[in-house]
């Protein structure tokens, strides 16, 4: 007898006009830390694989920087859009630790079904693998929009044209008097505040369980409003280690992006109970 190996039935769809939001946790001031610690200790569980993934985007990084060096609205441009949608970058840094955190082998495998195997899967009919791709392209046109506001900025009050990041540097950061440089951080922070908010346990949750973006990007903002110092800790944090990545012409990237990568779902996993929301499942056939 031939015994058709049946995957488990979809989950139902919520109500129209519904909206479930997972339960979010209040963390302790130095939470953040403990987050590293943990994102640490999963890097060096995984071993080069998380190694790997951080060279290649570090390389894509350095090949930007190659390929605009003399053009400072593409290079910034490029830098801002691959800052922006580093939490889709991440992605597969929190799959493997959700798979070490079930469990589960935690090789490249896990890493190729979640990129693209899960998107094929009959499961993805609501709140299905797309999400993720779909809040990773909101998230580019957020970074496309400070770079257009941040050129106009420049533009229009710069005492001489910007060019290069040369031009950057002896017009916009030492410029005497004028404080352009002062309000271009302002702008930026401004700008950038709203997109931590919205993706500072998205992704990871998206990955997870079987939610829309709108459920994520809301649970993503309740996290942040439950834990403002905590999480401006975390957002200095991540500033920090990737300036310092940076500062090492992209090498130091290779550590600093699969540490904050692991280290981001065990933000999640600490700020959110997602126990109400069902479990992202597997792709058809169950590999």
């Amino acid at each position: 007898m031939n015994h058709t190996h049946l995957p488990p039935p979809l989950p139902p769809r919520p109500a129209r006009g519904t909206l479930t939001l997972p339960a979010v946790r209040t963390v302790g001031l130095d939470a953040p830390l403990h987050w590293l610690a943990l994102g640490w200790r999963d890097l060096w569980r995984v071993g080069p694989l998380s190694l790997l993934y951080g060279a290649l985007l570090a390389g894509f990084g350095g090949l930007l920087l190659a390929l605009a060096a003399d053009q400072f609205w593409l290079l910034a441009g490029a830098f801002s859009g691959f800052l922006v949608i580093a939490p889709v970058l991440a992605t597969g840094w929190y799959a493997l630790s959700r798979a070490l955190e079930r469990g589960e082998p935690a090789n490249a495998a896990t890493v190729r079904k979640t990129w693209i195997r899960w998107q094929y899967s009959r499961y993805a009919v609501h709140g299905g693998y797309w999400s993720l791709v779909r809040f990773g392209l909101l998230l580019a046109l957020a970074g496309s929009g400070w770079v257009l506001t941040s050129a106009a900025l420049i533009t229009a009050l710069a005492p001489q044209p910007v060019h290069t990041p040369l031009d950057f540097l002896r017009h916009v950061v030492l410029a005497p008097g004028g404080h352009l440089f002062e309000l271009w951080l302002m702008l930026g922070a401004l700008m950038a505040a709203p997109l931590f908010a919205s993706s500072v346990v998205a992704m990871p949750l998206l990955l997870d369980r079987r939610a829309d973006v709108l459920q994520a990007v809301l649970t993503s903002w309740q996290a942040v409003l439950n834990n403002p110092a905590p999480l401006a800790l975390w957002a200095a944090l991540i500033m920090l280690l990737t300036l310092l990545g940076m500062a090492t012409v992209l090498l130091g990237l290779v550590l600093a992006l699969p540490w904050l990568g692991h280290a981001s779902w065990h933000a999640y996993r600490a700020l959110v109970d997602a126990d109400s929301l069902p479990e992202r499942l597997p792709p058809e056939g169950g590999a």
